[in-house]
Parts: structure tokens; C-alpha cells; sequence
């Protein structure tokens, strides 16, 4: 019965959602973007749009989403965003990671992508235009992605953590006390594999086309850069998903090593009690904030 219920108040979301989107105007770059994935289609290969085109939208769009924050480090006017002030970014830091990531991309995430092309032949995902999922259902599909991925790396990321193999893997990540975006994925290449592997685990529960692989590499990276950005910037679009933790969150695991575990939301954090030290801590700041003000 509950499920009944459950399912029914799931198809007249869809509904609502359905009809509200028959009223918003044509998106005037929906026919260029059918023309160009139309000529992907006659112009390459599945395994080829499959392994090299999810390369190069990974690539394209990790540097690109790393930009903003790589430009804030020379503008003075975004240094009052910046969360650990005291610890400011260093070349030397940066091309360490930039290295690093070069390696784990092609030496380690490109073998994994390699397999893509076999798991949509397995499954029989589609990579037509006509089967292309309408954008609230794609929406939905990267949330859903989002929620699997940050349970798995919830428990996983708490496990890297045990004293006992800590120094082994995970310390690599922390390597940077401070983070920044493009130290997002910089990790041993193990922790590569075990937490990159909550990556496919929504793919395989809701993948019915292949644009999905390409929106949920993308949503990932978007918050996963911007989590380790270092920097809290106001009217940030992230911070309108429902329990979303931000950059302060995470930035804070690394500055104190230990809570906050959770890579997307907060719930996880909140259920164990893992984001007490984290809360304990912004009202400490309160507290200061407050007698700086009276001292004002």
C-alpha cells in the first residue's frame, strides 16, 4: 500500500513537472545541440564516442570547472571568501597536483573509462537523439546519482580514515591541509578505484541513455571541484540543493582530519554524529564574530 502510494505521488511529480515544461519556451540551443550529436552519430564509432568522447568531456570539464577558482588566488577582492585565509595557495603545491592528476586521469581513469563503451553494449543503453531522456528526468537521474555515490562515499571515505590504513592511501589527499579545486582528485591511485567506484554504482541503477554518463560526470566534478575549492563564495547555485554541504564543510575535513566524511550532503554527517566537531567550531566562530563586533 505504501508503495502504491509512493509510486503514485512519484507519476504526478512527473506530471506537474511535464506540464509546467510544455509552457516554457523552446530552448534555442536544443537544434544545435541535436545537429551536433546527430553528426557524432554518423561520424564516429560507439565505442569511440563511449571511450574518448567521455575522455575529453571529463578533461574539458574538470579544467574548465577548476578555472574560477585557480583565478580567485589573484584577485584580491575574493580573498575574504577564501576559508583558511592564513594558507594561501603556492605554485609548488599546485604543479605537484597538476602532475599527479595527469597520471591518475590517464594512467588509472582512462582504463576504467575504457570500459564504458562494453557496459552499454551490455545493458543495451541507447545513444540515439530520440531516446535522449527529457532534462527534468536527467535532473532527477543525476540527484538520484548523487544520493548513491554520497552514501558510498559516506562509509567508504570514513573506512580510508581507520588508523590502521590511513597512512597507507588517504593520507595522500590530505597531503593539502588547504584545499583547492583542482586538488579534487588528487588521491592514491587505490582510493582512485574504491571511491570512484560509488561513481558507477547510479550509472548502473539509472543509466537509459548514454547522455547521463556525460551529466552526472559533469554534476560530479561540479561539486566535487567546488567542495575543495577553498573558497565560500556567496550566491553560489550549489547551495539551492536541498542539504547540500558546500565548500565550508569539506574544508573543514581538511583542516581537522577527522568528521565531515560525506562528499555531496549532510545527512550521513548528522544521522552518526560525525559533524559535531564541525558544528562546534561555527559557533565558536559566532562567538568571535560576535565579541569582534562588540569590540567594533
Amino acid at each position: 500500500m505504501a508503495m502504491n502510494d509512493s509510486i503514485n505521488i512519484l507519476n504526478s511529480a512527473y506530471l506537474a513537472v511535464e506540464y509546467i515544461d510544455s509552457f516554457l519556451p523552446d530552448n534555442p540551443l536544443q537544434q544545435p545541440f541535436k545537429n551536433a550529436w546527430n553528426y557524432m552519430l554518423d561520424n564516429y564509432t560507439k565505442f569511440q564516442i563511449a571511450t574518448w568522447g567521455s575522455l575529453i568531456v571529463h578533461e574539458v570539464s574538470y579544467f574548465l570547472l577548476c578555472v574560477p577558482g585557480f583565478v580567485f588566488q589573484f584577485i584580491p577582492y575574493m580573498q575574504k571568501y577564501k576559508i583558511q585565509q592564513d594558507k594561501p595557495e603556492t605554485w609548488e603545491k599546485q604543479w605537484k597536483c597538476f602532475k599527479t592528476l595527469l597520471f591518475n586521469h590517464f594512467f588509472i581513469q582512462l582504463p576504467m573509462i575504457c570500459g564504458t563503451y562494453y557496459f552499454t553494449e551490455y545493458f543495451n543503453i541507447p545513444y540515439e537523439w530520440e531516446e535522449m531522456p527529457r532534462w527534468y528526468v536527467l535532473v532527477a537521474q543525476c540527484f538520484g546519482c548523487a544520493v548513491i555515490e554520497d552514501a558510498w562515499h559516506y562509509f567508504l571515505h570514513r573506512l580510508l580514515h581507520h588508523k590502521r590504513i590511513y597512512k597507507y592511501i588517504h593520507k595522500v589527499h590530505h597531503e593539502f591541509v588547504s584545499p583547492f579545486g583542482m586538488q579534487a582528485e588528487y588521491a592514491h591511485p587505490l582510493e582512485t578505484l574504491i571511491l570512484g567506484t560509488g561513481f558507477f554504482i547510479g550509472i548502473v541503477v539509472f543509466c537509459n541513455h548514454v547522455i547521463l554518463l556525460w551529466a552526472w560526470v559533469i554534476c560530479r566534478l561540479m561539486e566535487t571541484i567546488d567542495v575543495h575549492s577553498g573558497y565560500d563564495v556567496p550566491l553560489n547555485p550549489l547551495h539551492l540543493v536541498p542539504f547540500y554541504a558546500g565548500a565550508r564543510f569539506h574544508d573543514f575535513h581538511h583542516m581537522n582530519f577527522i568528521g565531515n566524511y560525506a562528499s555531496t550532503f549532510t545527512w550521513w554527517d548528522r544521522i552518526f554524529g560525525t559533524d559535531s566537531q564541525f558544528i562546534a567550531y561555527k559557533e565558536k566562530e559566532k562567538k568571535q564574530q560576535l565579541i569582534m563586533k562588540k569590540k567594533a
